[in-house]
């Protein structure tokens, strides 16, 4: 059986991170990164929908060590994956990737101090096995979206599409077109669809989102760009740009209703005093309560500005033969029916664990410093922000698990585990992502690990703790325990 010292799960953008941080921080350990598709750049490489683009900056978005140099810095699609790609050619990470390995399960066993991975290959079965375990897969399910089960859907006589599995032969010229939803995925096709020949194109949503119009290039960036080093200012803009997202979201904790009303203003400056500003663009909850929707240059208020593109706020009944129709009793016509609905998430990428040939049940197990689980050993995950940009916590996370290679190597150690203190047996449970009551969330928070109400057990969703709590704290603590296997010769250098 092969063997690595660190098996990583994913090559998109957590996994290119934990790569690099790899390669840089422990050069003498070997590595190899298991990717169920045939393509690296994760999210960026499966989403194929028209318009597809980020919603952070690509100064947060993109990674701490190799700076975005385009003048976008609200970046389409494939300048992202194209990005990613770069990266992993220039580093040599490349060569690492095994494509169309998709990981089944894995288990650890403490006598050898080593994981063993079982992943399928072009039908085969495939094991090899690893001291560390990173699972850099994302946090949703690639091949299986959430489609609500509305009633009457086959009824329809047109397409009912999701924006997860995009068929790349769509033709929507001339069509009127309705996208379901109201978030991201919603706000960036239907401008996309509406300015390149779609008939017309309705966001119908259940109930308003909070959307902020920002430039698409970010005018200091490329300022600093043209007067000091690539590095230098790039590092610069980073800074500023979470700084401000983080003052930002402090002030919508702090000053909720000001926040909101800035917020509705710049909508209605938009989109006049004509437009019914408050029923289609006027959230129930304050802001980041759910996710702010960020959308380039005014795109999609301009098309609904110029007529090609509108909103419906409004449940749906039932699909009809030509459209949906609504609770109100009106049938939006409709050619093409896009469900921009959501995601079916996932955590591990649904791979099966377990410890010493006992299974383990994420729910029971609590979250350590929004990367590891107790009573785990081991195994580091990643997974991202929800308020600001999910690579802004990879690249911690990617930090951190190197870091950590290295000092079970210094100490003369080969297992990591965190532990429950005395005083942390009675430890309210919170849900992994708290206060957050987005649906996509709530529909599998019961599923995921559980966190506390004190460090090092919170999953803070906060940049500025995680660099204390992460990045500056010392990593023995008293809750990570480091032991060593009996079989102290455990297995490390690769074939």
């Amino acid at each position: 059986m092969d063997h690595v010292d660190v098996v990583i799960v994913g090559a998109g953008i957590s996994g290119i991170s934990a790569a690099w941080h790899l390669k840089t921080m422990c050069p003498g350990k070997s590595y190899a990164i298991l990717e169920g598709r045939d393509a690296v750049g994760g999210t960026w490489d499966l989403f194929r929908y028209p318009g597809i683009r980020s919603d952070s900056d690509m100064h947060t978005l993109g990674f701490m060590f190799k700076p975005w140099e385009e003048a976008r810095a609200i970046a389409d699609g494939p300048s992202i994956l194209n990005y990613v790609n770069q990266t992993a050619d220039e580093h040599g990470i490349r060569e690492h990737v095994r494509f169309g390995h998709q990981v089944k399960s894995a288990s650890w066993s403490s006598q050898d101090a080593a994981w063993t991975i079982e992943a399928e290959h072009q039908g085969q079965q495939v094991r090899l096995s690893c001291n560390m375990l990173l699972m850099c897969g994302g946090y949703y399910k690639y091949d299986d979206p959430y489609l609500p089960d509305w009633e009457g859907m086959e009824r329809f006589k047109g397409t009912l599409i999701h924006p997860q599995l995009w068929p790349q032969d769509l033709d929507y010229q001339g069509k009127n077109v309705v996208v379901i939803g109201s978030g991201a995925t919603a706000m960036t096709l239907v401008p996309a669809m509406a300015q390149n020949g779609a008939e017309h194109v309705t966001m119908l949503q259940r109930s308003p989102t909070y959307v902020v119009s920002w430039p698409s290039q970010d005018k200091i960036a490329n300022t600093l760009r043209k007067w000091l080093p690539g590095k230098l200012a790039y590092a610069l803009t980073r800074w500023k740009n979470v700084k401000n997202d983080l003052d930002f979201y402090h002030r919508t904790r702090t000053e909720p209703e000001t926040v909101k009303a800035e917020l509705i203003g710049l909508v209605e400056q938009s989109l006049g005093s004509q437009y019914d500003v408050e029923k289609h663009f006027t959230p129930s909850y304050f802001p980041w309560d759910q996710r702010l929707c960020l959308i380039p240059d005014d795109d999609l208020f301009d098309v609904i500005n110029d007529g090609s593109a509108s909103v419906m706020t409004d449940t749906i009944d039932c699909f009809v033969e030509d459209g949906v129709k609504l609770a109100s009793g009106e049938v939006l016509k409709a050619d093409i029916i896009v469900s921009a609905t959501g995601l079916q998430l996932q955590i591990m990428n649904g791979v099966a664990l377990s410890v010493d040939s006992k299974a383990v049940n994420l729910p029971d197990h609590w979250s350590y410093k929004g990367m590891m689980l107790s009573g785990v050993p081991n195994l580091v995950q990643t997974f991202g922000y929800i308020n600001a940009s999910w690579t802004l916590r990879a690249d911690l996370t990617s930090e951190y698990a190197a870091r950590l290679v290295n000092r079970l190597d210094e100490t003369g150690n080969t297992i990591a585990t965190p532990h429950l203190r005395a005083e942390d047996q009675d430890m309210p449970a919170r849900p992994w992502i708290d206060d957050f009551p987005a649906g996509y969330m709530q529909r599998s928070m019961h599923l995921f690990p559980k966190q506390g109400d004190r460090n090092p057990w919170r999953n803070t969703q906060d940049f500025g703790e995680d660099k204390r709590l992460i990045r500056h704290a010392h990593i023995e603590d008293d809750v990570l325990e480091f032991t060593r296997a009996p079989a102290s010769h455990a297995k490390s250098k690769a074939a």
